[in-house]
């Protein structure tokens, strides 16, 4: 890989951390895009690795996060659990799912989500 490539791999790695940091999630919807469109990857594969990406950029922004006292454990505790459940049900549907209907899913979610910024703000 050029350096010019890496160079630019790196700042949009950097771009993605400071998104995550500062919005508490949201990485891997820029993260999933540029696997499958500059790197080819199929769907699945591209959000499965964002998933890895995504991983230590939450937890370092988790600690920034715990160490400036804004985490609200009481409340966040039951949320975990939950993800924690819908996440084995998430990954064990994306296996079971074709590409075409995982992006499909994909793009109506980030639309829902857009949508939803713009009517609750």
């Amino acid at each position: 890989m050029k350096k010019v490539k890496k160079l630019h791999i790196f700042l949009f790695g950097a771009l993605v951390g400071v998104i995550n940091g500062f919005f508490g999630g949201g990485g891997g919807m820029i993260v999933v895009p540029l696997l499958t469109k500059l790197f080819k990857l199929e769907q699945k594969k591209a959000q499965a690795t964002a998933l890895f990406i995504i991983l230590p950029i939450s937890l370092v922004s988790a600690i920034v996060y715990l160490c400036y006292n804004s985490i609200n454990f009481k409340q966040g505790w039951p949320v975990i659990a939950g993800i924690v459940g819908g996440g084995i049900i998430g990954a064990t549907l994306l296996n079971k799912l074709n590409n075409k209907v995982v992006r499909g899913i994909f793009i109506f979610m980030m639309a829902l989500g857009g949508v939803g910024m713009l009517i609750w703000g």
